[in-house]
């Protein structure tokens, strides 16, 4: 099973997918330590990335998901994919991928961007990441306002 924790920059993937895993014993992967460095410095810069610099990217994640796949191995990978392009490129060659959108309040949103520390996501972004958003048509959606514990507790149980 590939367990997909989407969203926008500050909702929580990471955090969330991480506890996710470990209380499900899967393999984490943050999709984030996979951008060439040419896309961490436009974003760095405020500069959404167009699909021409999320194409390699996403296949190298989905060459990551399909190779854990061979193994046997079950993930979570926290991950944007905004669009269904980008989910559909990301799934090619795996089964059982499931999609569980974080989302908010932007306020809140917001305010954990300001208090975040030490990533190159600019905050700037936010915006730009709003409006390709495309939730997908199946998938759990779960409200960031609860505590990134029980948001991995409540996936974990669902899976």
């Amino acid at each position: 099973m590939i367990i997909v924790v989407m969203g926008t920059t500050g909702v929580g993937k990471t955090t969330v997918g991480k506890l996710l895993a470990a209380r499900c014993d899967m393999t984490f992967y943050d999709a984030d330590d996979h951008h060439p460095g040419a896309n961490v410095a436009k974003m760095r810069a405020g500069i959404p990335l167009q699909d021409s610099d999320r194409w390699p990217w996403l296949d190298r994640l989905n060459a990551l998901l399909r190779e854990a796949q061979a193994r046997q191995q079950n993930v979570v990978l926290a991950c944007s994919a905004l669009k269904q392009s980008y989910r559909d490129r990301l799934s090619v060659g795996c089964d059982d991928v499931r999609y569980v959108l974080l989302t908010g309040a932007n306020d809140l949103i917001r305010e954990r961007l300001a208090a975040r520390k030490g990533h190159y996501m600019n905050p700037a972004l936010l915006n730009s990441q709003l409006a390709t958003l495309e939730t997908p048509a199946e998938c759990m959606v779960l409200d960031v306002a609860d505590t990134a514990e029980a948001l991995a507790e409540r996936i974990g149980a669902a899976m």
